[in-house]
């Protein structure tokens, strides 16, 4: 909720102008990195780098981490798009995919060892079907040589997963940071440079001006290969400082209580019901719901009061509504949906 006055400061400031050379760029830069890594509890031997959006971040994990062979968990259109993603750039891109509304059952899956990376959807926006954070340390148990890929598009910063488990995590700042769209937070450890640099010196392509060792050549001077998303890099500066102030564990807390009211009244209202069948799996930050009547209806309704609530992805437009349940979103605004949701009659 602090974004409007960072935004209305940093126009007053001039930022949207500034040079991406410049040492007021550079101390902006510095401060997210620095922020994130507090944050998100990252080590030294954590980088983190920007690109426009975590859909870009795909192809740079085709491109710099995967010569030949990957291995998806598939369970929605994201991790579904990731896979073709890196099918496009013609690699193997193998997968175990399941229904969505469920997660894919780790102790069904037959890997093999020739796989040089595993990727999951922690949090698969498009059914709030989120993994056990327990399933990606198991995998990182039992292939300890692969490279172990999170997306963590919907969850970071409100779902905690250690980072030491992983090799490399990406999001984007629209969701759980509350900012504007047009940019995009990759996570990588020198396990991922070692790869990309293996790849590299094989003749492989690794990409160009967004390769790792382009990017992290600017990165240890604060500095981005090309023209970033300066004004978003600075709220993205602005907000993570906030949330360090108000503390992660206030915001972890905030959104589970809002979850469990979200949830609460899928079950109580009479034509809604949760997509997740097993709480297990639901996500605590993008609860969707099944609904018996037309959802446009239900959300035609809520805009009248000035809430505006999600529709279904892609072919199930209108036969789900999902809520986001960010850091942004306050209790009372959720309480409000859920009270409203359970005394609507269709």
């Amino acid at each position: 909720f602090t974004v409007e006055g960072h935004l209305k400061q940093a126009l007053k400031d001039n930022i949207p102008s500034i040079s991406h050379r410049s040492k007021a760029f550079e101390s902006i830069y510095s401060t997210a990195v620095s922020n994130l890594k507090s944050l998100l509890g990252l080590g030294d031997d954590h980088h983190v780098l920007f690109t426009s959006s975590a859909t870009e971040i795909w192809e740079r994990i085709g491109q710099n981490l995967i010569s030949h062979e990957s291995y998806h968990l598939v369970n929605g259109a994201f991790s579904s798009r990731f896979q073709q993603t890196i099918a496009q750039l013609g690699k193997n891109a193998m997968s175990t995919e399941v229904n969505e509304g469920a997660v894919v059952d780790i102790e069904k899956l037959l890997i093999p060892e020739t796989t040089e990376l595993i990727s999951f959807t922690q949090n698969e926006t498009s059914t709030g079907a989120s993994q056990p954070l327990e399933d990606i340390y198991k995998i990182r148990e039992a292939f300890k040589d692969q490279l172990i890929a999170v997306d963590m598009v919907s969850a970071a910063p409100a779902v905690t997963i250690d980072y030491n488990k992983i090799d490399t995590a990406y999001f984007s700042v629209q969701k759980c940071f509350g900012l504007p769209a047009g940019l995009g937070v990759w996570i990588i450890n020198n396990k991922c440079i070692e790869k990309a640099e293996s790849i590299l010196n094989q003749g492989g392509s690794i990409g160009s001006y967004h390769s790792i060792p382009v990017m992290l050549e600017k990165a240890v001077k604060n500095q981005t290969p090309e023209t970033p998303n300066v004004l978003n890099l600075y709220l993205l500066a602005k907000v993570t400082g906030d949330m360090l102030n108000k503390g992660l564990d206030q915001i972890i807390r905030e959104t589970n209580y809002k979850s469990a009211v979200l949830y609460q009244a899928f079950e109580q209202a009479s034509y809604l019901t949760p997509l997740v069948e097993n709480p297990v799996h639901r996500s605590k930050t993008t609860p969707v719901a099944v609904s018996s009547v037309d959802s446009s209806k239900i959300i035609a309704d809520f805009e009248k009061i000035g809430l505006i609530l999600g529709a279904g992805y892609g072919k199930n437009k209108s036969k789900h509504i999902r809520i986001a349940n960010f850091p942004t979103h306050s209790k009372e605004h959720i309480e409000m949906i859920a009270d409203r949701l359970v005394e609507a009659k269709y």
